[in-house]
């Protein structure tokens, strides 16, 4: 199994040692042929407008819709708002999650916060109970769901949808990429085998 890691900009080196220390062949994107192959996709965090501008930049956008057509994709934080259909601005998006998403949703980077999250699907199989240890960096919040779309964790205080499924397409508001716990990572390589 090969996953790719969008490596335009952002944390994509800490996705890649994630998956190399799960056994996974990581290779990282940045051009459209490179998607050949591949198993499933993650698109890191990072800066969102220059994100879309630089897959725009390299044409890589439709490929990158194709690709999401069939197989999985994750995004973490920027990867989340690049995933979304609504991001109530006009800013290049592959539109392919049914989430209306607010960015910088909780302030600046000052605000940044890390918070211990109930995530069912990450327990449900092993029965282990423990909360999964989330890092908000500046991070999008999830304001709206389609009907197709399974919210898979929410902040205790207020509620907001930070982690969520549709299908094959995986989206998470903080990163998981920056804690030692592999849970989420091992959750989405499940969704690439199913």
């Amino acid at each position: 199994m090969k996953i790719g890691v969008l490596a335009l900009q952002g944390d994509f080196q800490e996705h890649i040692a994630v998956l190399r220390r799960l056994g996974v062949e990581a290779v990282e994107v940045r051009l459209p042929r490179e998607l050949e192959g591949l198993a499933g996709l993650i698109i890191p965090g990072g800066e969102s407008t220059t994100l879309g501008k630089l897959a725009s930049d390299f044409e890589l956008i439709e490929p990158l819709r194709r690709f999401g057509h069939s197989a999985p994709i994750w995004g973490t934080c920027a990867g989340m708002i690049f995933l979304a259909k609504d991001v109530g601005r006009d800013q290049p998006t592959l539109g392919l999650m049914n989430i209306r998403v607010a960015r910088n949703a909780f302030g600046r980077q000052v605000e940044s916060f890390e918070t211990d999250l109930d995530i069912p699907a990450l327990t449900r199989d092993n029965g282990i109970g423990r909360p999964f240890h989330a890092v908000f960096i500046r991070a999008p919040v999830i304001t709206a769901v389609g009907p197709e779309v399974e919210v898979l964790a929410r902040l205790e205080a207020g509620g907001q949808p930070v982690a969520a499924r549709q299908g094959h397409l995986l989206a998470t508001a903080f990163h998981p990429e920056l804690t030692p716990d592999d849970r989420f990572h091992r959750y989405f390589l499940e969704l690439v085998q199913s």
